[in-house]
């Protein structure tokens, strides 16, 4: 029997940490009977932000590299559209699982949905349509969303959008959490087409720690056996406003003068401050973007994080780091009900009292939430495998 053949779709950094564990998984224990194509769109295409993680996630080069690179939310998730168009028409896989909530998520969600080719034969001669395996049912691919289901209900947010999206039509959904099944159910999908399976990026996060314990990132920065902070900023309701991204820069001056901070800027966020005239305080130390492996290393050693990203707000809980949310809402609250995070919004005082609320709540015990083990490629792969052979 032919191989059960699997595209998975990366397009931002977040999204490496995610496929990782999927790939692993299905390399060491469904090799035999799985192909396994990578697309990267290119929705990231610094080498800092994208081809080190590669490397630190030891992912080989992607089969397809779509190169869309930035543009506005239109335009790329055009370019993505029509790009991943002519990978599933020469490939025609049996499985697309697309993750997380980027444009590149809710653009291929958005044409694996829509694909429609005529059956063509299999080995055996018997006809074969492009999502089953010798059946001609299916005349497009099995659509599968891992990290489905997280709602932050905010839908000025892109990446809300790209949720409900992307959710609405794919076949399988994969969540890292409880409350996402409950958001799903709410929104009337059938039981039958969510499984919970816990958090990949998680799996990332675990397999990878030995080598951040090993890099040598805090040494060249000055910062090793020293106090200090991390805070990643990148959200364009944060940066794009000039009175917001003053606003959450007076907190991290004032906090910086007890313990400073390092701040490895998004290429836009450098831009922004820039752009606006902005000064950064002494104790803040502006940085390059780190590689994951610098990146978990940093956060590791950190005494807190502030963050407007949802991977760092799940990669502190797993560790116990006091996380400060520099955003009015949340896609995975599960981190703050169980884990490390406090929502602080944007304000200098909000962000200043969240801090203390981070550090006090750690001081009293926090947990890693229901399957964040290290285990949920092997359930993704096994899901995949299943979906895969019933399609």
């Amino acid at each position: 029997m032919r191989p059960l053949e699997i595209v998975l779709v990366a397009g931002a950094r977040p999204n490496f940490m995610k496929i990782a564990p999927i790939y692993w998984a299905l390399r060491e224990h469904a090799a035999d009977h799985v192909a396994v194509t990578i697309v990267h769109t290119g929705q990231h295409y610094d080498a800092r932000m994208s081809d080190d993680f590669f490397r630190d996630l030891r992912l080989p080069e992607p089969d397809v590299n779509l190169g869309v690179g930035s543009a506005s939310h239109a335009e790329q998730t055009a370019r993505v559209m029509t790009g991943f168009e002519r990978v599933l028409l020469e490939r025609r896989p049996d499985v697309v699982v697309v993750v997380g909530d980027v444009n590149s998520t809710a653009a291929c969600a958005l044409v694996t949905s829509k694909m429609d080719w005529e059956p063509r034969p299999d080995a055996s001669g018997a006809g074969r349509a492009g999502g089953g395996r010798g059946a001609t049912a299916r005349r497009r691919p099995l659509l599968v969303h891992v990290e489905a289901g997280l709602r932050s209900g905010d839908r000025a947010m892109p990446e809300e959008i790209n949720r409900l999206v992307t959710d609405a039509i794919s076949d399988l959904l994969l969540t890292t959490c409880r409350d996402a099944d409950e958001n799903l159910r709410r929104e009337g999908v059938a039981d039958d087409k969510i499984r919970f399976v816990g958090n990949p990026m998680i799996d990332s996060l675990r397999r990878t720690v030995a080598a951040a314990d090993s890099c040598p990132v805090l040494e060249r920065l000055g910062f090793a056996g020293r106090a200090y902070g991390l805070c990643t900023l990148h959200r364009p309701s944060n940066v794009d406003d000039p009175a917001t991204l003053g606003e959450i820069l007076a907190a991290l001056a004032e906090i910086a003068t007890a313990t400073p901070i390092l701040l490895p800027l998004h290429p836009r966020t450098r831009a922004r401050i820039a752009a606006f005239g902005l000064a950064t305080a002494p104790g803040m130390h502006l940085l390059e973007p780190l590689s994951y492996v610098e990146m978990l290393k940093a956060t590791k050693e950190a005494a807190f994080v502030l963050t407007d990203s949802g991977g760092v707000q799940e990669e502190t809980t797993a560790l116990g780091v006091p996380c400060v949310t520099l955003r009015e809402n949340t896609e995975r609250p599960v981190t703050i009900t169980e884990g490390s995070n406090v929502l602080a919004g944007v304000s200098r005082s909000g962000i200043v009292a969240g801090l203390e609320s981070a550090r006090r709540k750690v001081a009293e015990g926090t947990r890693v939430p229901e399957l964040w083990d290290g285990h949920a490629g092997e359930r993704i792969a096994a899901a995949l495998a299943a979906a895969g052979e019933g399609a």
